[in-house]
């Protein structure tokens, strides 16, 4: 049986739900294995909640301490109740953050333009040309250069500015859990002098 200071302590600092606090404290164990089995059951309720329509939401702008650096943010959800949030604003606020330091130039891969990773392939293909390598390592090595490259131009895949041991993506995921509705990047724009 989990204690309940224990199970709030780990509400504090998750946001999760009481219930879901103490099911992961009783199978966890501990609080750092309770956060742990927390975040791997919000990518499983994250993914269960994709495939929902995010019609509301709002635009969240930020503007850095020097006005030359400016950052807007389409962030969706399912309800116009859930946008007025204080957890959505602040997910908000942080991916705004993000973008500002990030400089991310689009929000998934598939929004990558496919001529600009043919001309990033072609790029790769002409450094490994002299390498004594055959075909099989050649395509692997230039895949990975591609992924570690797609990694670093599309927010979602981008690791965390304030704690790059998680994704965006997995960000979004922890604040799907806890708010228990889908959420979306529309679009972003970055401004800077």
């Amino acid at each position: 049986m989990a204690d309940l200071n224990e199970i709030k302590a780990l509400r504090e600092k998750t946001g999760v739900s009481l219930d879901l606090c103490k099911k992961a404290l009783e199978e966890g164990g501990d609080l750092e294995k309770a956060q742990e089995l927390l975040r791997k059951w919000g990518q499983q309720l994250a993914g269960k909640r994709t495939g929902r329509a995010t019609n509301q939401g709002l635009v969240e702008p930020y503007i850095h301490a020097n006005g030359k650096l400016g950052v807007l943010i389409d962030l969706r959800c399912e309800t116009d109740f859930v946008a007025k949030t204080d957890d959505f604003k602040e997910l908000a606020h942080e991916l705004a953050l993000h973008i500002a330091a990030a400089n991310p130039e689009y929000v998934s891969g598939d929004d990558i333009p496919v001529e600009m990773l043919e001309k990033e392939k072609e790029i790769y293909i002409e450094q490994m040309a002299k390498e004594n390598k055959s075909k099989d390592i050649m395509d692997k090595i230039i895949q990975g250069k591609i992924d570690k490259f797609k990694k670093s131009i599309c927010l979602l895949d981008q690791p965390f500015v304030k704690d790059d041991s998680r994704t965006i993506q997995d960000l979004i995921n922890e604040y799907i859990t806890k708010i228990g509705e889908n959420i979306t990047i529309g679009q972003f724009a970055r401004l800077e002098i």
